[in-house]
């Protein structure tokens, strides 16, 4: 016979489901995958990076592929939402969807933030395709979807205490409410999307994306006069500010 899950791990659990079980699954991914480099079917060395590039451009996004005929590379945005192309950007991703998404997973109820999480962030990820459309480079990370969850979470709880890390007050932790971190954090990717180059690196535009769409989406269905669920009342817990995505 299977039993609840008891204490603390169990209540967690119960309480945002879904942001758990996207957790386990990216994480499941990205550890039997090549970008782990656990697995030693995989190979080392040359072997090993020609089986992670091939990895990311069978399941990421490639934009110069994306606006075709391929119902193959229309689905893309929606599976390089699960794959990382490190363990840094896996760990980083994963802490702050856990950080943020456990409260906007409460407010918004389970079904409606799983669609909104797998909406925003195909559409987070199409738009940087959009704008870099002639870019063969791959494209995987679920940032885009994550930072639909920090726009939404900007509007549900904007004066939530979120600790921040600056660096130039040596690491110190503060915190701050998020109305003061979160649009602090989206002015600087769009100054970082200015300047950033097109090809491999950090996709600051899918962040800008992603954000815009999760506070519209926030603004729109949960402002007064809206009719909505009442969610259950939640605590902030203190996170620094997310990290980028990554492309390999």
């Amino acid at each position: 016979m299977i039993g609840k899950w008891s204490g603390p791990l169990g209540a967690a659990f119960r309480r945002a489901p879904v942001t758990h079980v996207l957790i386990a699954v990216c994480s499941a991914i990205f550890v039997l995958g090549p970008a782990a480099g656990l697995d030693p079917a995989y190979g080392s060395g040359d072997a090993l990076l020609a089986a992670q590039r091939a990895y990311f451009r069978r399941w990421g996004v490639i934009p110069v592929e994306l606006f075709t005929d391929s119902p193959r590379a229309a689905l893309t945005p929606a599976t390089a939402l699960f794959i990382h192309g490190s363990w840094v950007h896996l760990l980083g991703n994963m802490l702050f969807l856990y950080v943020f998404g456990v409260m906007t997973e409460e407010r918004m109820g389970r079904v409606q933030f799983t669609l909104f999480y797998v909406g925003c962030g195909y559409l987070a990820l199409l738009g940087y395709a959009a704008a870099n459309a002639g870019s063969p480079a791959s494209l995987v990370g679920a940032s885009g979807a994550i930072s639909a969850v920090l726009g939404a979470f900007l509007y549900l709880f904007p004066r939530a205490r979120v600790t921040s890390l600056l660096p130039f007050l040596f690491f110190l932790p503060l915190r701050f409410p998020a109305w003061v971190v979160l649009p602090c954090w989206a002015a600087l990717q769009w100054v970082a999307a200015g300047r950033a180059p097109q090809g491999p690196g950090v996709a600051y535009l899918a962040h800008l994306v992603g954000f815009g769409l999760g506070l519209g989406y926030a603004w729109a269905r949960f402002r007064p006069g809206t009719r909505f669920r009442p969610g259950t009342k939640v605590r902030a817990t203190p996170a620094p500010a997310p990290e980028g995505e990554n492309q390999p």
